[in-house]
């Protein structure tokens, strides 16, 4: 079963104003990427490895990092600009109508699904490279998930392919895919999560067509009704122990 309404005819929009999720992610993305560019050239070592511990690395992974997956997707390479401007474009680009359509809830979710699980099969693909010390940052795979949603409802919106060449947005998911799949042949060593861009857009296809049902769950309010549950229990079993003493002191 599909999750995803297809838009047959192209919106006349492309970007617009930034919605609030995207807003609120391009801000967060940015002051982290100033305060680690500025660890980083003034050689702050204790915010440099406060850093460190938020991206993916597969051998803090496998000991318990679990907050990895997701930390990495605010980071971005303190080395350069290219590696955020691109990203933050990219998201608001194609995001922002995927936004719009969806809620701010949804596209967050997608969001998180296509960036955490892209993230963990960059880092098993290490593993099995062996580079279990290799650092990991960046959405990209998130926003590669993007692309591919953006790809899949709005086929028909035109692409300028290096700026020349209109082509519909089907053809220019279907373009990045291909390379995304041959750079990841071959990548040992290589500087960009090619096996990252990959898997998000299998995880974008996998909500898209077959939305996994824990999705589906309200978390907040799951973990809530279980805290009330918990919070019974410890009650009764509180008034049981007192009964059994006779009670308690009367004031």
């Amino acid at each position: 079963m599909a999750y995803y309404r297809r838009n047959v005819m192209p919106p006349t929009q492309f970007g617009g104003m930034v919605p609030p999720v995207i807003k609120r992610l391009l801000i967060a993305n940015s002051v982290l990427f100033v305060v680690y560019f500025l660890a980083v050239h003034l050689e702050i070592g204790p915010l440099i490895q406060f850093f460190r511990a938020l991206s993916l690395i597969p051998s803090w992974l496998v000991l318990g990092a679990i907050w990895q997956p997701v930390t990495y997707l605010f980071l971005h390479s303190p080395f350069g600009f290219s590696h955020i401007l691109f990203n933050s474009l990219m998201l608001w680009m194609f995001g922002a109508d995927l936004e719009r359509q969806w809620g701010g809830k949804r596209f967050l979710q997608f969001y998180l699904f296509c960036g955490v699980g892209a993230g963990l099969v960059d880092a098993a693909s290490r593993i099995a490279m062996g580079e279990l010390g290799t650092a990991t940052i960046g959405n990209s795979g998130a926003v590669y998930g993007i692309l591919l949603a953006f790809g899949m409802l709005f086929p028909d919106r035109p692409i300028y392919f290096w700026m020349l060449f209109p082509i519909p947005a089907r053809i220019f998911v279907l373009i990045l895919g291909v390379i995304a799949f041959l750079s990841t042949i071959g990548s040992s060593g290589s500087q960009v999560a090619h096996v990252a861009h990959l898997a998000g857009m299998a995880f974008a296809w996998i909500y898209l067509r077959h939305r996994p049902k824990f999705l589906n769950v309200d978390w907040l309010a799951s973990y809530q009704q279980w805290r009330l549950r918990r919070s019974r229990r410890r009650f009764e079993v509180y008034m049981k122990k007192r009964d059994r003493q006779g009670g308690g002191p009367v004031n």
